[in-house]
């Protein structure tokens, strides 16, 4: 079994809707109850800023500051992670009103990027704004992908900001008619570059999740088959170097319908994630609602267990409104499920006995309107 990583204490200030927050928690699950807008997800949201990125609601950091607070918010926590303990601290500060990108302290030591973050933890999260997962745009399938595929490269983020700063300059070019080949010959051998690897690393992660899917009947929740479409679906054993040959040349070829159109139409950032139900063989976006919640269960779980196997470590668990639209039996086979991983997990619900099966299990908290009590 993955060992273990979790929290043991969280400290927030001026975080959303908490002036000061404080939790200490013993190693077991925690499960948060509460009535809608009481601040649950935002303890969630809190945790998930002990990973890169922008936390589990993409917000614009200086949304997250609590109104009214004078300066920026800050979490701390402390932890066993994968380096043993640590003490994380992040947050921003404000200054005149503005704020800044995202600092971060790890035992008490200023860190260069945030990426140093999947050293300590892994943090993978389901929010009920996923459900739509399947039949919202592209672009939200690409963010859930990319988003596995950082947990275990966190190489990845930056290949792809890079890839659109690249993108970026290569469309203002063309915009302003500015056709220098030297120029955009050397853009585009770097989104050659950057794009085709963006696309080896989804394309990995993808065969990764296939190869670890159960067999039908393992689990209450159905086997999601996976596909990427849209950009080099079907490349075989070519060679790295030979599709950035392929893709710089499309790009080459392809200014003149890029400049007409504003945008660069080929690249990673046109791919779409594939979803079908194995069983059903159906399309994700053809089942009904509680079918495609399951699958998305199913796919946070299975990733979740790849994530253990592939660093020997657990990840922590951000599992908001889970009970919600799930039978007594699916939520305590699903209970049984998160258990299962080994790690720490905090879940959400309205209801306290929808995790009742969960027992001693778990430890539990009510959250009322930016108070916490156990």
């Amino acid at each position: 079994m993955a060992e273990k990583t979790s929290l043991s204490r969280l400290i927030l200030t001026d975080f959303r809707n908490y002036a000061e927050a404080s939790l200490r928690f013993n190693g077991r699950h925690v499960v948060l109850t509460g009535e809608n807008g009481a601040g649950k997800t935002n303890l969630l949201e809190a945790i998930s800023f002990l990973s890169p990125g922008r936390g589990l609601r993409r917000a614009v950091l200086g949304d997250v500051t609590r109104v009214g607070a004078a300066g920026g918010f800050s979490v701390f926590a402390d932890i066993e992670g994968m380096e043993g303990e640590a003490a994380i601290g992040t947050g921003i500060d404000a200054s005149d009103g503005e704020a800044v990108s995202r600092r971060l302290r790890i035992n008490g030591t200023q860190t260069k990027s945030t990426e140093e973050l999947t050293d300590h933890l892994s943090v993978v999260w389901l929010t009920p704004a996923m459900d739509g997962l399947f039949t919202g745009a592209a672009g939200d399938r690409r963010r859930f992908l990319d988003r596995l595929v950082l947990s275990l490269d966190p190489a990845h983020g930056r290949r792809a900001s890079d890839f659109e700063r690249a993108m970026r300059s290569r469309n203002k070019l063309l915009s302003e008619g500015r056709f220098d080949p030297a120029w955009l010959g050397a853009i585009e051998a770097q989104m050659a570059e950057l794009g085709i690897a963006m696309a080896a690393a989804r394309q990995e992660m993808l065969g990764l999740l296939r190869r670890l899917s159960p067999r039908s009947g393992d689990t209450p929740f159905p086997t999601p088959l996976l596909a990427l479409k849209g950009f080099f679906d079907d490349t075989g054993d070519a060679p790295a170097a030979e599709l950035e040959d392929r893709y710089r040349a499309a790009l080459e070829t392809g200014r003149g319908r890029d400049a007409a159109a504003g945008r660069t139409l080929e690249g990673p950032h046109r791919a779409d994630l594939l979803v079908r139900h194995r069983e059903k063989d159906m399309e994700a976006e053809r089942c009904s609602t509680g079918e495609q919640k399951a699958l998305l269960i199913g796919l946070v779980l299975a990733h979740a267990r790849l994530t253990a196997d592939m660093t020997g470590f657990a990840p922590i668990l951000l599992m908001d409104e889970i009970a919600a639209h799930l039978d007594e039996g699916r939520r305590a086979a699903l209970f049984d499920l998160i258990d299962g991983l080994g790690g720490q997990s905090f879940m959400t619900g309205t209801d306290r006995q929808m995790f009742s099966s969960l027992g001693e299990r778990a430890q539990f908290f009510t959250v009322s309107h930016g108070g916490i009590s156990s």
